[in-house]
């Protein structure tokens, strides 16, 4: 089983990102995740259904989101992190085709990797195997009671730029990744996360379109 479970958008200013996306969309913020700090970030999450969007913003300089924020001259998309009940069998295939982890955690309620972009394409992806199937370690100890479907019920996908869209999708698919996702040409901002699609609950949005953070929110 793989699934999109959370998307990750990285913020020069985190504080007003959040408040655009909470005001537009709907939603509350679950967590502040004090993990994050060991990347030199601080973030909030929110839920949509059972699955999470967060914002991340640098503490101190020279961390991977700074620099991202740098090559793309801007706020944009992150990461892409899907839940997984087979980590192991995974991480298996990812190395027989040449994948590097930039990061691991091992903890008694999850389990994730997160894969080096230049080796999958377009984002930082994570595979993450929560213990039990459905929990989010990640969204802290109270997320369920933040859930609120007003405007929007769920993640349907994310969209990807891409020098070569058909060759960065022939290597998600290599490595059992292309779920949720699309590939298009990279605009002038270069390769990397641009657009998500959410569900909407009110049927009367759908083709509604929001720029906040650097991304294209769909409802859909």
């Amino acid at each position: 089983m793989i699934r999109l479970r959370q998307v990750a958008l990285v913020a020069h200013d985190l504080a007003d990102v959040v408040s655009e996306l909470c005001d537009t969309l709907g939603l509350t913020v679950c967590f502040n995740d004090p993990g994050v700090g060991e990347f030199g970030l601080h973030n909030a999450l929110m839920v949509i259904g059972d699955q999470f969007l967060e914002v991340v913003s640098p503490t101190k300089p020279d961390t991977a989101g700074g620099r991202l924020l740098e090559k793309r001259n801007g706020d944009g998309g992150y990461m892409a992190i899907y839940e997984v009940d087979d980590l192991d069998d995974r991480l298996e295939h990812l190395a027989a085709h040449d994948t590097r982890i930039i990061w691991a955690g091992d903890f008694p309620t999850i389990r994730g990797r997160h894969l080096h972009p230049r080796d999958v394409g377009g984002v930082i992806a994570s595979l993450d195997q929560p213990i039990p199937q459905g929990s989010w370690t990640w969204a802290g100890p109270t997320w369920q009671p933040n859930q609120d479907g007003t405007v929007v019920a769920a993640i349907a996908g994310v969209t990807v730029g891409a020098v070569d869209p058909d060759a960065m999708s022939a290597r998600w698919q290599e490595l059992g990744l292309r779920t949720a996702v699309r590939f298009v040409s990279a605009a002038e901002r270069g390769e990397g996360l641009d657009g998500v699609d959410l569900v909407a609950s009110d049927r009367d949005r759908v083709g509604e379109a929001h720029r906040i953070g650097g991304v294209t929110f769909t409802l859909v």
